[in-house]
């Protein structure tokens, strides 16, 4: 069985301390680094912008998985991806023309995401899920962290994961917001395939820990 992967959110992170705390992540069993971008616009928060990406990438080890929470996010394709991305992950909220997008992010060679708030449904994903390598469920509301975990979440997850395999795809489904061992197990069951847990992780007594704990979890 497919194990899933797990991608602790820099958000979280003491940046006082950056490079130990991206250096902790890579001695870790994440999967990936997730990397919250947010302009105050889109969201009611800022956080960081490329030159913070651009240095974490000269000392991160792990994949990084940036999740654009901005408006008109296809004028940084080009930045995101000379960051060193992996992943660019779009909001379906902010995209007029997201197929586009979606093709100009991997055109740029990264792998492309699109992300849906918590209202926005599934089914307005039916046209684009085959171009797109993982959609992010946000299992809170987007621009801060340690938010309460919308329970609704667990079934809209369940009812993604039937969508993707109806027309056999293997589009990845990651889940951010609230995630801890409870809630990312009750996830994985429901067809989650990457947890992103920020405060979890970077608060935690022991992150490596948290980390393992995370990737140990069954379904």
């Amino acid at each position: 069985m497919k194990s899933h992967k797990v991608a602790p959110s820099l958000l979280s992170a003491d940046f006082l301390c950056l490079r130990q705390e991206v250096e902790m992540v890579n001695e870790s069993e994440a999967d990936w680094l997730h990397l919250d971008i947010m302009d105050g616009v889109f969201v009611p928060n800022l956080s960081f912008g490329f030159p913070v990406i651009e240095a974490v990438h000269t000392i991160s080890e792990k994949p990084m998985d940036v999740h654009l929470m901005i408006v008109e996010p296809q004028k940084f394709i080009k930045e995101v991806a000379g960051a060193g991305t992996y992943l660019m992950n779009v909001h379906y909220e902010a995209c007029t023309h997201l197929h586009r997008t979606i093709h100009a992010i991997k055109d740029a060679g990264m792998k492309a995401g699109v992300t849906l708030n918590p209202h926005t449904p599934i089914e307005l994903l039916e046209d684009i899920i085959a171009d797109v390598d993982m959609v992010l469920l946000m299992s809170v509301n987007p621009g801060f962290g340690a938010q309460k975990f919308i329970e609704r979440s667990v079934e809209k997850t369940a009812r993604l994961k039937r969508l993707i395999l109806s027309k056999g795809l293997d589009t990845l489904i990651e889940v951010d917001g609230g995630v801890n061992l409870e809630t990312g197990k009750r996830l994985i069951q429901a067809g989650a395939d990457v947890l992103v847990a920020g405060n979890f992780v970077f608060k935690a007594r022991n992150p490596i820990e948290t980390i393992k704990d995370l990737k140990m979890i069954t379904p």
